[in-house]
C-alpha cells in the first residue's frame, strides 16, 4: 500500500450535464498532478473525484470552478484522506 493521499469529492449541480463539462473537467486535469473521474449522473448533477497532494487538488477544482462557474449553481465538497485508488483522471 501506498501512502495516503488527499481525496475530494464534489457534486456540480446547476446546467452541468450537456455542456461540455465533463470534457473541460478532464482537459483541465492534464495541468495538474491529479487522478480521479468526472461522470455525469443521472439525477443530472456531475460528480468529480480527486486524488493526490492536496494542493494540486484544491487548484484543480477552483480553476474548474472558475472554468465552468457560468454553469454550476450549487455543489457538495467531501474531503478525506485515504489509501490512492486511481491511477489517472477518466471520464466515467
Amino acid at each position: 500500500m501506498g501512502d495516503p493521499v488527499f481525496h475530494l469529492k464534489v457534486f456540480f449541480e446547476g446546467h452541468v450535464q450537456g455542456v461540455g463539462f465533463r470534457f473541460t473537467t478532464f482537459q483541465l486535469a492534464k495541468g495538474y498532478e491529479v487522478t480521479g473521474y468526472v461522470k455525469n449522473l443521472n439525477d443530472g448533477r456531475v460528480q468529480l473525484e480527486l486524488e493526490g497532494d492536496r494542493d494540486e487538488c484544491v487548484g484543480f477544482n477552483k480553476a474548474l470552478n472558475e472554468e465552468m462557474a457560468g454553469f454550476i449553481r450549487d455543489k457538495t465538497q467531501v474531503k478525506d484522506t485515504r489509501q490512492p485508488e486511481f491511477k489517472d483522471f477518466t471520464i466515467r
